[in-house]
């Protein structure tokens, strides 16, 4: 045993792993009887792309730590960063092994419903002769071939740009001949017919390598593609004090391209001289080198739904399902109440309309907003172009440093700058991470706040794919701590002191310590549940630990990492942990202490990770409103009685389906069904339909779970 785990709490695990056990449990979605044939090959592919980002950042900056501070201990583990390495490159290959078994498996099912992934072997006699006059019409008068010796040498290999390395033998030498796949070709051919056939590029590049090295004998060739470290920080990187912002953030996209190998992925066991060549080129050990019989990138996968007939659209994908427009809470008491959307159930429809009314209205003196995702296309940053040619001050606190989506935010900003936005960068060390807008209205002589926040991004196409919940509120005193919150952005005070709002990192991990310690005092009467992302954060688990030492009941339903183990006698025998993955990714941050009159309720951009707490600006809101509270119990409730897609974590680290469970739930399908009920009586204009609603859904669930006596 390392030195390292013998500081090991009982009570924990490390995150690397626990991120490697949630990425399983999607990939566990192929697998399950109720997800259909397709969408079993789109868990697939997420789970790959997934592992793609796994490695670029969280390995790349594990491999950063182990080659510059060998003593940065994980506080969970007590493992240094070189035996984290370790342990994952063992966790992976397992994973490897079980995600070419199940596509195997999906794509040969795929073929009893005429959608044939092929390889050259299969194909049929005119198949064959289509595709050798599409290799030369159109694949070899762009593909570059390379040998390597000592005139030519070993070139830039990008990052998961797929290549063919092959062992060539002259009257000579051995020397290594590379083929990189052109980037501007299609990652498949769909062959011609009424049926869906198509086969992978690169294995026809493969196929015909021996005749692009004419003049060569080729004694071995495999398909490879590498990963390389993505974990760019800007504030390690020296640049002039006065330059600005977004050049800096453009330098550094260029430069990411240009990082560390950190993985190694062939088709097939690479024979000794070209896994000696190949790991010496790029510096890696046998250990970084993983097998995928699948192929390396399954991004194509979604272009598939574009090319299923009707029929099978019904047999082999999900229930067509659009987000449904909802005007409110259903409350009648006559007073206007604040209005929660839940995404992707719920259409973002009413806060656009919001900003794009906000455009366009005398009244509205400002509109301000934090931005951290977009959509490609995005009708909000219309609007508040909009806003801001009509005059209005407009001011959009966009960070650049988004991972992934940098480019996409650099393209905004300087689109909102064209238009008249005023544009704010953030911090130098704390990312801007919170979800949140404020329109600021003069009636009658009298500012006016209209509030929302999320806790998801503005991205209007993930709103469709992800749970995630928007408060719109015109409560002021809420809205006159958004003031306070975007005036201090402005001056760069993280040290702003608010009403109702946590803000991190300031005041965001202690209010939520001290309500944890208040629960505490009520002993086994004490109730808290959180809803988030991921828990790493080692203080927020100590002092979870204490509380349900103190008898406190506390539920957690996390999706991805949790580094907390619970059911450990002594520690935390009364935590409970849930884990849901299915069709939507669950995003959505609550955070409930409490119980009845006496609960107080919060939605967060924050997980329960120090880098939210600690090292990036987070919102966390209070709801007042009785309907909203309602809602949001529901959801929690909902979910809890989940038994086809929770898991529950179990003290040594494994997730198990929910036992005794006689009725089949999926809480997805049931506010899926729900928000169309919402919306159909909505529209009919009967009102306090949300409460009816939400005890029926409850009572018939309590019937099916109990339908067995």
């Amino acid at each position: 045993m390392p030195a390292g785990l013998l500081t090991k709490q009982l009570f924990t695990q490390n995150r690397e792993l626990s991120w490697l056990k949630f990425n399983d449990r999607v990939l566990q979605e192929a697998m399950c009887d109720e997800v259909p044939l397709y969408e079993k090959l789109k868990f697939i592919s997420i789970f790959t792309s997934n592992l793609d980002e796994f490695f670029m950042i969280r390995v790349g900056g594990l491999f950063d730590l182990s080659i510059a501070n060998e003593c940065n201990i994980d506080n969970k583990t007590g493992m240094t960063p070189k035996e984290q390495l370790q342990e994952i490159y063992r966790a992976v290959s397992p994973l490897y092994r079980k995600k070419d078994m199940l596509f195997f498996e999906v794509i040969s099912k795929l073929r009893e419903n005429s959608i044939f992934h092929l390889t050259i072997k299969d194909l049929t006699a005119d198949e064959l002769k289509y595709i050798k006059e599409y290799f030369k019409s159109y694949i070899l008068p762009i593909i570059s071939p390379l040998i390597v010796d000592e005139l030519h040498p070993f070139p830039f290999v990008a990052n998961k740009q797929i290549h063919i390395a092959a062992q060539l033998q002259s009257k000579k030498k051995t020397v290594l001949g590379l083929i990189p796949m052109p980037s501007t070709l299609p990652s498949v051919i769909f062959l011609p017919g009424d049926d869906i056939r198509y086969i992978q590029t690169a294995e026809i590049i493969y196929e015909y390598a021996e005749a692009i090295f004419e003049t060569y004998e080729v004694k071995d060739k495999r398909l490879f593609c590498v990963t390389r470290n993505a974990d760019i920080n800007p504030d390690d990187e020296a640049f002039d004090e006065n330059e600005d912002f977004r050049n800096k953030m453009k330098q550094l996209i260029k430069k990411r391209k240009r990082l560390a190998v950190v993985r190694l992925e062939t088709d097939h066991i690479l024979g000794d001289w070209l896994q000696d060549t190949l790991s010496g080129k790029f510096s890696i050990k046998p250990e970084q080198i993983f097998v995928s019989r699948s192929p390396f990138s399954l991004e194509y996968v979604f272009a598939l739904a574009g090319r299923l007939t009707d029929e099978q659209k019904k047999r082999l994908c999900y229930k067509p399902f659009s987000p449904q427009l909802v005007l409110g809470d259903g409350n009648d008491s006559g007073k206007k109440d604040d209005m929660l959307l839940f995404y992707p159930y719920e259409s973002m429809k009413p806060f656009l309309d919001i900003l794009r009314k906000a455009a366009n209205d005398d009244s509205v003196l400002s509109i301000k907003i934090t931005i951290y995702r977009l959509s490609k296309n995005a009708k909000l940053i219309e609007y508040l172009c909009q806003a801001a040619e009509n005059g209005k001050e407009v001011i959009v606190l966009i960070e650049l440093r988004a991972r992934f989506d940098e480019q996409n935010n650099i393209d905004w900003s300087e689109r909102l700058e064209q238009a008249g936005c005023t544009i704010i960068y953030g911090f130098d060390e704390f990312k801007v991470h919170s979800k949140i807008c404020l329109i600021t209205k003069r009636e009658r002589g009298k500012l006016k706040y209209i509030t929302q926040i999320g806790t998801g991004n503005y991205n209007e196409e993930t709103a469709k794919l992800y749970t995630d919940l928007s408060l719109i509120t015109e409560n002021q005193e809420i809205g006159a701590d958004a003031a306070a919150f975007f005036k201090n952005m402005a001056m760069s005070n993280l040290g702003g002191v608010y009403r109702h709002l946590w803000v991190a990192p300031n005041s965001l991990k202690t209010q939520l310590i001290n309500l944890i310690k208040e629960e505490m005092e009520k002993g086994e009467d004490g109730r808290i549940v959180m809803k988030v992302n991921s828990v790493t954060d080692i203080d927020v688990i100590n002092q979870l630990k204490a509380a349900s030492c103190a008898g406190v009941k506390i539920t957690l339903l996390v999706r991805g990492i949790c580094c907390l183990l619970p059911g450990v006698p002594d520690f935390t025998e009364n935590i409970t942990v849930i884990s849901i993955v299915g069709r939507f990714l669950e995003h959505s941050r609550i955070y409930s202490f409490g119980t009845g009159e006496n609960q107080r309720l919060f939605i967060s951009s924050a997980d329960i990770m120090t880098r939210n707490m600690q090292k990036r600006v987070e919102v966390a809101c209070p709801i007042f409103s009785e309907a909203v509270k309602a809602k949001i119990n529901h959801i929690i409730e909902v979910m809890l009685y989940d038994t086809i897609k929770a898991r529950e974590l179990k003290a040594d680290g494994t997730y198990e389906r929910i036992k005794n469970a006689s009725g089949k739930i999926n809480s997805q399908e049931i506010f899926i069904e729900e928000a169309m009920k919402n919306a159909k009586v909505q529209a009919s204009g009967k009102k306090n339909f949300v409460y009816k609603m939400f005890k029926k859904t409850i009572d018939r669930l309590y019937e099916k779970l109990n339908s067995n006596g």
